[in-house]
């Protein structure tokens, strides 16, 4: 399944640590780096795809990722927002979570660090940090006053200092910059722009102060949750943009050269930030949307040794296959007697493009896939089709449009002019924002 790309690994040098061995090493100022970090995020745990639940694919993803920590020996998990994937996760949600932490202890891991993400609510995700506190799992589900706290120092067994993190969640528009009446949309991104770099140069200078007084040449890692420019998404992922206008697209720039490595999340899909090796999106751990459904997941496994840093992508296994199947009722029919024979267990999205309408579609799938583990989750016709069944009375459901399509319908039928949309799609997208951020709030 993951062909060439299922080890792929990446070296490359950094700042000079020293070379003593590990084990050899009393003299703090001569420190060495022989940790390992694993680096996740986006598991947007109680998602469901199309109303079916997915709970099993999450428990299999936690406890491979348990054992995994175990075999790499990860010292540091860090966990890049996104946790959950609603502000208010069921209880079968929070059972899979808590129970993972409580697992933890038992893997060797000895450092924990989670932010949280857009779809994290901050109030919920940090109301049992004192007691996460107690078993080294940190929790920054929100921008702290003052700054600091988002800077943590990680020390080993010996209780020598090894690691520090610049634990930055998921910056609201509420905390990087000051709103004012009668300001300009550009004036508000170019805000926005300045308060996201302004929050990662204040971590960063705090980050080396400490470091500078440990007297430790000790690697620094930064956290984040956000959109970077060129980054890459898939159909149909959710991935939602984060910040109106052209703030959806952070320049790599921001990251302060003080940052050994920046762990992302935000974006599904694994990736380089502007080529960098020490900038990444881990992307999610398993298939969110069929748009994701030939994507390889994966998570990053960073070390530090003698003098250099590696980052290793180790493959996430697919254990729910997911399949697009579109075309015209051969080609359906084709690929369903051939996934038949496969004899697979597959979740199936199936869009009919056929030109001549197809009254019992959904009757000749089940009779192809009777008996059988695959199984429609939805089903859809082309758009004339669609006006055929407007005109008997079947309406298109909301359940087919995002809410800025749904606008769009609207600006369409209120005949607004097309060179006015691109403002007022702008400014409908900040008014959702803005709800977005006032419904966390209040959780």
């Amino acid at each position: 399944m993951f062909g060439t790309a299922e080890f792929a690994i990446i070296r490359h040098s950094t700042r000079a640590w020293h070379s003593r061995p590990c084990e050899s090493n009393t003299d703090p100022k001569a420190f060495i780096h022989c940790m390992r970090i694993l680096h996740t995020a986006d598991w947007h745990l109680g998602r469901t795809l199309y109303s079916k639940t997915r709970y099993v694919e999450f428990q299999k993803f936690l406890d491979w990722l348990l054992e995994t920590i175990k075999d790499q020996s990860i010292d540091v998990l860090l966990v890049a927002g996104d946790v959950f994937d609603t502000a208010a996760p069921n209880n079968a949600a929070q059972q899979l979570y808590y129970s993972f932490l409580s697992q933890l202890s038992d893997t060797g891991c000895r450092h924990v660090v989670i932010t949280g993400g857009n779809h994290d609510s901050p109030t919920f995700l940090e109301a049992p940090k004192q007691l996460l506190r107690a078993l080294d799992i940190h929790v920054i589900g929100n921008a702290t006053d003052p700054v600091e706290d988002e800077v943590i120092l990680l020390s080993n067994s010996q209780g020598t200092p090894e690691l520090i993190v610049c634990a930055v969640p998921y910056l609201r528009d509420r905390d990087i910059r000051t709103s004012e009446a009668g300001e300009s949309l550009e004036t508000k991104e170019t805000k926005m722009r300045e308060g996201i770099a302004r929050h990662y140069a204040q971590v960063a200078t705090e980050a080396d102060r400490l470091r500078g007084s440990l007297g430790a040449a000790i690697p620094i890692v930064a956290m984040g949750h956000l959109y970077t420019a060129g980054g890459k998404t898939a159909e149909g992922d959710g991935v939602r943009n984060l910040y109106v206008g052209n703030l959806a697209h952070v320049e790599s720039s921001i990251f302060p050269s003080t940052f050994d490595y920046v762990a992302l999340g935000h974006l599904h899909v694994p990736q380089k930030v502007n080529n960098l090796d020490t900038i990444r999106f881990s992307g999610s751990p398993i298939p969110m949307g069929f748009g994701e459904a030939k994507q390889d997941k994966f998570v990053n496994v960073v070390q530090w040794t003698d003098n250099q840093m590696s980052v290793e992508l180790i493959p996430v296994p697919r254990w729910q296959q997911l399949e697009s199947i579109e075309g015209n009722w051969p080609d359906i029919e084709n690929r369903l007697n051939a996934l038949k024979r496969s004899g697979e267990s597959v979740w199936l999205e199936i869009a009919y493009q056929g030109a001549t309408p197809m009254a019992n579609l959904k009757d000749k799938i089940d009779q192809i896939i009777a008996e059988t583990q695959l199984e429609y989750l939805k089903v859809t016709t082309p758009r004339s089709y669609q006006s055929i069944l407007a005109r008997e009375g079947t309406i298109e459901t909301l359940e087919e449009l995002d809410p800025l399509e749904t606008f769009r319908r609207r600006l369409q039928a209120e005949k607004i002019p097309a060179e006015e949309w691109q403002p007022l799609e702008e400014a409908y997208q900040e008014i959702q924002l803005l709800m977005h951020e006032a419904g966390r709030q209040s959780q």
